[in-house]
């Protein structure tokens, strides 16, 4: 076959696809290498921008943790991490906005700017897209046993979603970029998981996919055996291989995400390997598909 029928046959192949999610909302969780490496951002732009361009919604939201300790570091303050969250005192959620919202939100929404889209940059405090509330205190275990809470800080989870101001922004024909910081009831600044954020949002849009971009090929039935990809999970599967430690780490707030996706009424999630070209027009337009597909 030569590369003009080639061309034409991933073509016919991306039609049903396109006809299927014309019109839909597609959340898209963006980070890891793909928020990262300078060749896969720019890929990562253009495939949200064609998403638009074939007439789907598609929504991002970005997260940015290693920039915050990158920053952090630099003006001489240690990042500290309690179960994998970050301790977030006033001085931090300022760093933390800063790199969010001031900094890797408008690279983002530049970058689609130059793929053709058009993009607009929000935080969750843009009107009232999202109220948060404080999280708990976690309590930290040392080696030895010892264990002490510790009160995370200015850290929030999603108490509430107001879409009007998406509806809007997708509605005029532009791709919302939002950083996962919002505020309180109280007008208090709490950084929020951005995979928790996604999974929200999906619900709240009603969207038809929750995709999220990873440093991983998706879940493996075996962690350390990487051939051992599992292309398709219900809830009940998932909720399992937590239970026995198949699923750990940073792989769980995203699984979290996809459930949360899902029993607000989402279609589909998907858990896909970030670092790959051009992944999103891989999962959204090819019969096989990638990564890790989580149904209700």
């Amino acid at each position: 076959m030569d590369c003009a029928s080639e061309r034409a046959g991933i073509l016919v192949e991306a039609l049903p696809y396109i006809r299927a999610f014309f019109g839909k909302t597609i959340v898209i969780k963006y980070g890891g290498s793909a928020m990262t490496d300078p060749g896969l951002r720019q890929m990562v732009a253009v495939d949200i921008t064609l998403l638009r361009y074939v007439g789907m919604n598609p929504v991002v939201v970005h997260g940015g943790g290693k920039e915050i300790s990158d920053l952090m570091k630099r003006l001489g303050k240690e990042p500290a991490f309690v179960n994998g969250l970050r301790v977030t005192d006033a001085e931090t959620v300022e760093i933390a906005e800063m790199v969010l919202t001031g900094k890797i939100n408008k690279e983002i929404v530049s970058l689609i700017n130059q793929s053709g889209g058009k993009a607009v940059g929000l935080s969750g405090k843009d009107a009232f897209l999202i109220t948060a509330s404080k999280v708990g205190p976690e309590i930290c275990c040392s080696s030895h046993e010892e264990c002490k809470v510790v009160d995370l800080g200015h850290v929030g989870n999603v108490q509430k979603i107001d879409p009007a101001i998406i509806d809007v922004i997708t509605g005029a024909g532009f791709i919302p970029v939002i950083s996962p910081v919002a505020t309180d009831a109280g007008g208090i600044t709490l950084n929020i998981n951005a995979d928790h954020l996604a999974g929200s949002l999906a619900s709240a849009l009603n969207a038809y996919k929750l995709i999220m971009l990873t440093d991983v090929e998706g879940i493996m039935a075996d962690p350390s055996d990487m051939s051992s990809l599992i292309e398709e999970l219900t809830i009940d599967e998932v909720d399992k291989m937590v239970q026995d430690g198949r699923i750990v780490k940073g792989m769980i707030p995203k699984v979290e995400a996809c459930i949360t996706a899902l029993q607000g009424g989402v279609e589909r999630t998907h858990i896909i390997d970030g670092r790959r070209p051009h992944s999103l027009l891989l999962e959204m337009f090819t019969d096989k598909g990638i990564g890790t597909m989580i149904v209700k």
